[in-house]
């Protein structure tokens, strides 16, 4: 992920948490290659629009990986990491009026004012009053028994009575993430031919949405078979290991010479950018959903004539709501991606799986704290 944002909202003093505990344990980057799981001081209310909330679930995403390389330096050191979970409301600011303490929330990876030009637009990654992806980036995560949520009116989500909250965790950043940058953004269509390449959780969570679509072929690449054989579990028609550099060529023969509708990038390496330009179609959308810590060759000379569009986008979370119906309805099973279970405790063990997906055959790790 990538962020923009504005000047953060003006602080408002407010008494210690009223729980009578100053400390919590928390997992914090402390530089490139460096974590560990610390007592912190709890948070408290700053502004009259946030709400303190208990973690009941949390997971790790390929983003806080991306901040533990060093890809990320809005990331400080000291930074408790983490941007997704479901927790319960334990205190909220005065300005707070739809959540309560003791209610049951999802938490948005992505914090939005929902009053500034651009959270009106529906681009809450960029809200300009101090919004987008700050949780576990700009300021402190929910890899912690307790987060501090800005703008809670707009940045949580009810938990509906009796619902699998393992799953909805995956609607806090991946299901959307997948769904806005790589489905959406790569206008699938009925029909189409899209290549995935990428399995790891984002990747087959853009399996998972571009499937609400009736698609002609869904290809998934990796180098992973693991992860390949899950995709096909989950609705690919086609898997290819990469392993060998053999991708392109397998598709260009797959598809007739033509490539693919739609190439969805999900790993965020030059090399799988360099597959989706190599194997997108006359006319077709190359999504970029991976985080990219380095530059990428942009291969003009030969893109140029072919009417490519190429989309960029840093997930906004404007289809939380839509995907809770359809987890709730059983349409879509996220829980589907969830390998690994820890207590919170157990954190640093998490990052260590999550960190070796390919020899643990890892794709989302839960981390509890009840």
């Amino acid at each position: 992920m990538a962020t923009l944002v504005g000047p953060s909202p003006k602080p408002i003093p407010t008494p210690a948490a009223r729980d009578g505990t100053s400390t919590m344990k928390a997992l914090v980057y402390h530089g490139p290659g460096k974590r560990s799981l610390d007592d912190r001081p709890k948070p408290v209310i700053l502004a009259a629009t946030d709400a303190i909330v208990r973690i009941v679930k949390t997971t790790i995403c390929g983003s806080d990986l991306h901040i533990l390389k060093g890809d990320v330096p809005s990331a400080d050191t000291g930074r408790i990491l983490g941007h997704e979970g479901v927790g319960v409301v334990e205190q909220v600011g005065q300005n707070v009026s739809i959540f309560k303490p003791g209610d049951r929330v999802l938490i948005s990876c992505i914090s939005s004012c929902g009053k500034c030009p651009n959270c009106k637009r529906g681009m809450y990654s960029h809200c300009e009053n101090g919004g987008g992806w700050i949780l576990g980036n700009l300021i402190d995560g929910t890899q912690a028994e307790y987060v501090r949520i800005p703008f809670a009116d707009n940045s949580l989500y009810p938990v509906p009575e009796g619902a699998d909250e393992e799953a909805l965790v995956m609607l806090s950043d991946i299901l959307p993430t997948g769904f806005e940058c790589g489905v959406l953004k790569g206008a699938v269509k009925p029909g189409d031919t899209v290549a995935i390449v990428g399995g790891g959780p984002v990747g087959l969570a853009a399996l998972l949405t571009a499937q609400f679509y009736a698609l002609a072929e869904l290809i998934v690449i990796d180098i992973d078979d693991n992860r390949l054989e899950v995709a096909r579990t989950l609705g690919a028609t086609h898997t290819i290991n990469n392993t060998d550099d053999g991708a392109v060529a397998l598709v260009m023969a797959r598809t007739g010479g033509r490539g693919v509708d739609v190439a969805i990038e999900a790993v965020g390496t030059p090399g799988t950018f360099e597959v989706c330009q190599q194997i997108v179609s006359a006319g077709g959308h190359v999504a970029n959903v991976g985080v990219h810590g380095k530059p990428v060759q942009l291969e003009m000379q030969r893109l140029w004539s072919q009417n490519i569009t190429l989309t960029t986008r840093l997930v906004d979370t404007v289809t939380i709501p839509m995907l809770m119906k359809m987890v709730a309805s059983g349409r879509v099973k996220p829980q589907t991606l969830i390998t690994h279970r820890f207590a919170l405790a157990d954190t640093m063990a998490a990052y260590d799986a999550f960190g070796d997906a390919m020899q643990e055959r890892a794709l989302k790790v839960i981390i509890s704290n009840e």
